[in-house]
């Protein structure tokens, strides 16, 4: 379900920049002149296109470049790797804020050869660019982490032989809300490149709140469940934050529990009677009776063994209490 999540999200980023690139040029060309400024030497433009193509080449060129990043991750096995993220994110935001700057130096212009300097805007792109690369990378990589191995455990508490240590892994993602989160991302993308274009204002009232309902629904939309001699760890999102920790001695006891989204009140981070769940899909839950505080429950696979390696480190914090 991560790669899943994962694929769409990239998929509506890749198709959204398409549209962006091909719409921003047509959508001002009413206040564009025919030909446009596409190249500077300097601060003076020495280049141009026609309209259709300033329009056409750009989202070809992010097509080719989108399609090359995913048969180069399929070929080397690792389509989800962190360059992969990384480069579809700083390549979209690179060319969307050229586009961008390219448009707006035409605007109300009757000839390109008056279109005015690009350099700031590319810069600030530039900064963008690399900002949205490393966190494709962040993401990335986090996605990347394997799980330690343990072996399968009969019972509700699992047998630790002396000397040996236990770590236990388990993601899972709700590819709806990856997709919610890409679709409400382009319309707060696109309403900034537009502003940037300068074809709108900047519409706060448009870009805020689909800003924030896109980090929202991303950094509730998947969630990893880890536990070590430490204790369970809980981090959501593609960059792990926020995280929630409990230590192997405060929690009482674990267990393994199906839910479903009518139990519990909904979809994400809910509160309710059974205490919070974190319900990403119905079924069997990782489910902790802390010592202070309500039940903890989230949506994850291979709960059984997660909470009996649970069971078995609070066990031993309080033998050796």
């Amino acid at each position: 379900m991560q790669k899943n999540g994962a694929r769409w999200g990239a998929a509506v980023w890749v198709v959204g920049v398409s549209a962006v690139l091909a719409a921003l040029p047509v959508t001002a060309s009413g206040r564009l002149p025919d030909r446009l400024a596409t190249h500077w030497d300097g601060g003076a433009p020495d280049g141009s296109m026609p309209l259709w193509a300033a329009a056409l080449l750009p989202a070809l060129a992010w097509a080719v470049l989108a399609l090359s990043i995913a048969l180069a991750g399929r070929l080397g096995r690792s389509p989800a790797g962190p360059w992969v993220g990384a480069s579809l994110l700083s390549g979209g935001v690179f060319l969307a804020g050229a586009q961008a700057s390219i448009v707006r130096a035409n605007l109300d212009r009757t000839d390109w050869k008056d279109a005015a300097s690009v350099g700031g805007e590319v810069a600030i792109t530039a900064v963008a660019a690399v900002a949205a690369g490393a966190l494709g990378w962040l993401a990335g990589r986090r996605a990347a982490l394997p799980a330690g191995p343990i072996r399968p455990s009969a019972g509700d508490i699992m047998e630790i032989p002396a000397g040996e240590r236990r770590v236990w892994l388990s993601r899972t993602s709700n590819p709806w809300f990856h997709l919610i989160g890409a679709v409400a991302g382009l319309v707060a993308a696109a309403g900034t490149v537009a502003a940037a274009g300068g074809l709108i204002g900047v519409e706060w009232a448009l870009i805020t709140p689909f800003a924030f309902a896109s980090l929202g629904m991303f950094a509730f939309a998947s969630v990893q469940a880890r536990v070590t001699e430490a204790g369970l760890e809980v981090a959501f999102g593609p960059l792990g934050w926020p995280v929630r920790r409990w230590a192997a001695g405060d929690i009482v006891s674990a267990r393994v529990e199906s839910r479903r989204p009518a139990q519990v009140g909904g979809w994400g981070y809910r509160l309710s009677g059974l205490g919070t769940t974190v319900m990403l899909r119905s079924g069997e839950c990782l489910v902790i009776n802390p010592c202070k505080g309500s039940e903890f429950a989230v949506s994850v696979d291979d709960a059984e063994r997660g909470a009996a390696l649970l069971n078995a480190l609070a066990l031993k914090q309080q033998a050796n209490a």
